[in-house]
Parts: structure tokens; sequence; C-alpha cells
């Protein structure tokens, strides 16, 4: 796989800059999580003081050791919190003095939604207004929050923008467009700033290979490292917008500081491109060539899953005008990235034993 530097965009260093001079209070929940401890990454190596919330269901404390063994001088800055968004007093101590509220907690599989509706209402829906509720007591300036293109549900058209829904086909998706309407209401009403990114097929380091659950990407990487076929539900040729979690951070802090103008408004975050499960497949083995002797077999069609989405693809077009947002990383770029991660942190063999030992199927707070 060709390896090419990813381009900064300059509005985006003049933000990060300028958080630098101007440092503010963040609360991350799910930080423990993939995307939650990414952010807590770029957050510490800017020295801004964070608070995390994690209930550790599915996010790790490994996770977190990863990124303070990175930048150990920053530890000082973070305070973590173990607690759950379904319990408002703790919603309420982790937002006093909060300026600014990444929001990441939250179930987030559409087929295990799909098995236990219940708990994913508790989560995504109640934890959610508990955070709401928190965070307009305790006069947060702005409310950043994780929503999904799984809202776009049965929408069929070649690209998906903002105001083109389609009918869900999971409790998480239905759970994810809630959220977005319990925002909209709080601002309105409320005046608690709020912006939505709706996330498509987010990957990179410190994404979860070892769950039933687990996106296909490091599912994929840790099978071909291990000599496993991999799995592909369907004939492939179903197309996701997969997007480099650098994309998906630069996202949420340019949300954080946009203007006033940009609030109360949800933003497709991805690349804008379309590939296949079985490009993505091809481009996964052959990134993995220059680094083992990966055993290059076919994978394996099964089935499709209840709940997945065919065809998936973003215009980022709002997000572009709205947010300053430009990727940093293409597809090839994020994946050399994602690889070299797993390689040099030998994940292939914790997820092995997690696989051998049944895992932690439900996938609750700190996954995205």
């Amino acid at each position: 796989m060709h390896r090419s530097n990813p381009t900064i965009p300059a509005h985006y260093v003049e933000i990060l800059d300028e958080c630098t001079r101007r440092p503010r209070v963040w609360l991350i929940t799910g930080v423990a999580g993939f995307i939650g401890s990414n952010l807590l990454e770029q957050l510490l190596a800017l020295r801004q003081p964070v608070v995390g919330l994690d209930n550790f269901s599915t996010g790790t404390q490994q996770n977190l050791d990863d990124v303070l063994a990175r930048y150990p001088d920053a530890a000082e800055s973070f305070r973590m919190v173990r607690g759950d968004i379904r319990d408002l007093d703790t919603c309420r101590a982790v937002c006093r003095d909060v300026d600014t509220v990444l929001h990441h907690a939250a179930v987030s599989s559409a087929p295990w939604s799909i098995g236990d509706p219940v708990t994913t209402n508790a989560v995504n829906v109640s934890g959610f207004l508990n955070m709401l509720l928190a965070a307009r007591e305790s006069r947060v300036r702005r409310f950043v929050y994780a929503s999904c293109s799984s809202v776009y549900g049965d929408n069929t058209l070649p690209s998906q923008t903002e105001e083109q829904l389609g009918e869900s086909s999971s409790p998480y998706a239905t759970s994810k467009l809630t959220n977005e309407m319990y925002a909209s209401m709080f601002q309105r009403v409320y005046g608690l700033e709020t912006i939505g990114l709706r996330y498509f097929n987010i990957f990179g380091r410190r994404q979860n290979a070892g769950s039933e659950y687990a996106a296909v990407i490091p599912r994929w990487i840790t099978s071909l490292l291990t000599g496993s076929r991999c799995k592909i539900f369907g004939n492939g040729e179903a197309a996701r917008d997969f997007c480099f979690v650098a994309n998906a951070v630069q996202a949420n802090i340019l949300a954080a500081v946009a203007p006033l103008s940009a609030t109360n408004q949800v933003y497709d975050i991805a690349c804008g491109e379309s590939t296949t499960l079985n490009e993505l497949f091809r481009m996964i083995r052959l990134g993995l060539a220059g680094f083992t002797r990966t055993i290059a077999s076919d994978p394996m069609y099964e089935g499709s899953r209840p709940g997945d989405i065919r065809h998936s693809v973003a215009s980022i077009e709002r997000a572009k005008h709205g947010l300053g947002y430009a990727p940093s990383h293409s597809v090839s770029q994020g994946l050399s990235e994602t690889i070299e991660w797993f390689i040099g942190n030998n994940r292939t063999q914790d997820a092995q034993l997690v696989s051998a030992s049944g895992g932690d199927d439900i996938v609750l707070q700190g996954a995205l």
C-alpha cells in the first residue's frame, strides 16, 4: 500500500494553536473507548484540562494507559471518573466547571441493539438526556455529541445528505435520531449550544477487534495477522464511507469552537468516498504484505446481518462550510497508520485471548 503524508488543514492548525493559547476544560464521556481515547490523546497533546467518564463496559484501562504513556507529563491534567451516564448524579458531578462536553458514551452496535432494545434505550436515550440536563444545569458552553450514519436507515440515494432520512433499521439508529431531536430541543428551549456529528464507519488505533460486533477493519487485520479467514456478510459489494479516526477528532474540536451560527445542527463526518467491502479487504491484505507473510486466503461470505445498511456514503459539504472540516487522512492513509498501530501494539494476541474466552459481546459505553 502506498503511504503518503496526511494533509492537515490550515484552518484546523490555527484552531489547535488557539486551544493551546486559551485552554478550556473538556469532558469526554466514553473516554476509555475507541474514539474517546483518541480525543483524549489530542487534547492532552494540546495541554488541555480533561475530565473523563466511562463505566468500562467496553472501554479499557489499556486504552487510557496507551494515551498516558504517550503524554506522561500531561497526566496531571486528566481526571478520570468511573461512572455511568444512566446515573444523573454522576452526570451532574462530571459536568461541574466544564466548558465543553464531547459525548461518546453509548451502545454502539446496531445488530446488538436489535437483541436488547431496552438497554439500548436506557443508555442512548435516557443516558443522553441525563447528560443534556447536567450540562444545562452546569452552564456548559458547548455540547458536541456522536450521532451515526445509521440514522439514514433505508435511504437509497447515492449520497446521504443531512436532510434526507429513511426508515430506521435498528433500535440503535432510532436512539441516535432521538438524540438529535433532544439536542435540538435543548438548544431551542434551554439555550444549550449543541452540535451532532454523524459518523460514517470510523476506524483507527485502539479500535476493539475482539467483540462479536467489532468493526470490520480491526477484525480483518487481526484475522489476517493470525492466519484466519476473514468473514464478509453479504456478497462484499456493500459500500461504506470509511473514515480514519483523526478525521473524527478534527471534527469534534472544530465543532467545539465553531461559531454560534453553526450550532443546533448535525454534520456528516466522513471522507465522502465509497469503498466496497471487497475493495477494503484487498487494501488491508496489500497493506499487511509489507509487514508480515499474510496468508492470502480469500474471505468467507455469509448472509447479511439484520440492521446492516447496504450502501452508505456521505456528503460532507455541510461540515466543510459550517465547521471548516476537511479530512486529513484518506482511507488508504488511515489504513496504513491503523495497520502499523495494530502490529506495534501486539493487539492481535489480545484479540485472540478475548475471542477464546468468549469476549465482551455487549457493546456499551466507550465503544465508539
